[in-house]
């Protein structure tokens, strides 16, 4: 099992099939102390980063091919981009960028982290407690009438646009 300290080494046990027969190959993970999205501690690298919604990219993504195919010599998209454009179209909960700003703004009025704020807006859980066990972080923030009026307040914007 996973030891509970933090800085603990864990061993993780990695299948390589090598002539015709499994090996079991042991590799050294080290735990990081500072991260943890649950607690909302993430490595430097992402200090300075916005979370996007799933939304947003959608919008990009978009973008980015109509001005391919507004090109003289349209360039053929790879295959990543075109799965994530079909992702991110099935799971764009907001149509449209007026929308979009007014779930942000919601969100940046609220004691919410701009990891939390993005988990909430992309994954809109129906109620207070679906939306803690997601995200761990909002336990101790918020009591459940108040992010259950975040949440129907998402829903809104969601339905009626």
């Amino acid at each position: 099992g996973i030891n509970a300290e933090y800085g603990e080494t864990i061993n993780t046990i990695y299948f390589i099939q090598s002539n015709l027969r499994m090996t079991a190959v042991r590799k050294q993970i080290k735990l990081e102390e500072d991260e943890d999205a649950a607690q909302l501690k993430f490595p430097s690298e992402f200090k300075n980063a916005d979370a996007l919604l799933v939304s947003e990219v959608h919008m990009l993504l978009k973008v980015r091919k109509e001005q391919n195919e507004e090109m003289e010599e349209e360039q053929e998209l790879s295959s990543v981009f075109n799965k994530t454009l079909e992702y991110t179209e099935k799971f764009s909960f907001y149509q449209n960028r007026e929308t979009i700003k007014a779930v942000r703004e919601m969100l940046q009025n609220k004691n919410l982290h701009k990891f939390e704020a993005a988990c909430l807006a992309n994954l809109c859980p129906d109620n207070y407690e679906e939306a803690k066990a997601l995200i761990p972080s909002l336990e101790e923030k918020f009591d459940d009438d108040e992010l259950n009026e975040m949440l129907e307040d998402l829903k809104t914007f969601k339905d009626f646009q």
